[in-house]
């Protein structure tokens, strides 16, 4: 029900957007697309992956190994599940794979994807402040965007950080969260424990992820800006570093199918002091097709990794 909810709410918002715009003229827009920009644009998708994977190597532990292939195919096959998950839920499968094929073991597993994930939340909200702070137009909406996006930064900085303040945070979240989710706020609770245990361990190391991360969001953002230019428009590199953060968190919300509607909405509105509502709708379709294409190629690699697993446990069952 929740899923068909997510989906009723993504084709209502994306009606909505789409009777308001020129269809035909959106067609257009495509047909007449850079013939340069457009494929280098899509292509960023390789390098990303590439980084995000090799980042992923750089996690685990140096008493075990992650093949750089394999670490590609983890990222590949939790792209699938980031297209039918809320908030890229997808990316915890990937604890889940690497504890079944004996990378980790649960609760390691489970704290490195939850850093990876809070890596990659700081440093995308890094960037939305970076980019606020230096966006030229700013008026009340802007000013209370980038307070909130800062405050959600130093709490997120401060809950990486401080093992005092993150136990505080999670005290707080259990006791007002509703009593079905409690248990895995608590499990949380612990997984994060031990990942703090475990990174600030090496502060070497903590350095090598952090810097990457921020890198690889940039290179996110990179790709925006290239889609733009790709649909023959323009707005300012440092403009659409304040305002695709800030489309993105917005499909981060757990409301819509993968984020399509509330991105696509966000894009039209934040975007409207440099194209129109038509080309922002066609950049909500290449932004859907950044996670549409990895998902893609991921497929196969999903379909390998659950029947790998399913003949694991008959093995084991079997044995039993």
């Amino acid at each position: 029900m929740k899923r068909f909810i997510s989906i009723a709410v993504s084709i209502i918002i994306l009606s909505i957007i789409y009777s308001k715009i020129d269809l035909q003229g959106l067609a257009d827009i495509f047909l007449n697309s850079d013939r340069f920009w457009m494929p280098v644009s899509l292509a960023m998708v390789i390098p990303i992956t590439l980084f995000t994977a090799w980042r992923l190597q750089q996690l685990m532990p140096k008493s075990t190994y992650l093949g750089f292939a394999e670490a590609n195919r983890l990222i590949l096959a939790a792209s699938v599940l980031n297209m039918v998950l809320p908030s890229k839920m997808g990316d915890i499968a990937k604890a889940y794979f690497m504890r079944e094929r004996g990378h980790l073991s649960g609760s390691l597993s489970l704290s490195l994807v939850v850093f990876e994930k809070s890596c990659d939340l700081l440093s995308l909200l890094l960037w939305c402040v970076f980019g606020l702070l230096l966006y030229p137009q700013k008026d009340l909406l802007f000013w209370t965007m980038t307070l909130g996006v800062t405050i959600g930064l130093l709490v997120g900085l401060s809950i990486l950080g401080s093992r005092k303040f993150a136990d505080l945070f999670f005290r707080i979240i259990r006791k007002v969260a509703p009593n079905k989710i409690k248990e895995k706020v608590k499990k949380l609770q612990i997984s994060w424990a031990q990942m703090h245990n475990y990174f600030w361990s090496d502060k070497r190391q903590l350095v090598k992820i952090s810097t990457t991360s921020i890198f690889i969001w940039f290179l996110h953002l990179l790709q925006i800006w290239f889609f733009i230019l790709a649909l023959n428009a323009w707005a300012p590199f440092m403009s659409s570093l304040a305002l695709s953060p800030l489309a993105i968190l917005a499909g981060l919300l757990p409301l819509t199918f993968a984020g399509v509607g509330t991105r696509d909405a966000a894009l039209v509105i934040f975007y409207e002091p440099y194209f129109d509502a038509t080309v922002a709708a066609g950049l909500g379709l290449l932004c859907t097709a950044r996670y549409f294409l990895p998902a893609i190629g991921g497929l196969p690699f999903l379909g390998q990794y659950l029947t790998t697993i399913k003949t694991m446990k008959q093995s084991d069952i079997s044995e039993s």
